[in-house]
């Protein structure tokens, strides 16, 4: 299964990121079931716990469960 980080962000809509959520391909609520939007900016999953990114431990957890 394919993942991308997409954004959060602080003042709801575009502006500076609050954190990064791990979602499944194509789809808009995060795996932590937080609603993003879905213009929201995204990574790669493979920048998932390098680059000192802000990032969603809830969505970290169940992201481990589901990749080798």
């Amino acid at each position: 299964m394919e993942h991308v980080l997409r954004a959060e962000y602080e003042d709801g809509s575009g502006g500076e990121v609050r954190i990064w959520h791990v979602v499944r391909q194509d789809e808009t609520a995060a795996m932590c079931g937080r609603e993003l939007a879905d213009d929201a900016a995204t990574r790669s999953a493979e920048e998932w716990g390098s680059s000192g990114l802000p990032l969603c431990h809830s969505c970290g957890a169940l992201y481990l469960r589901e990749v080798p």
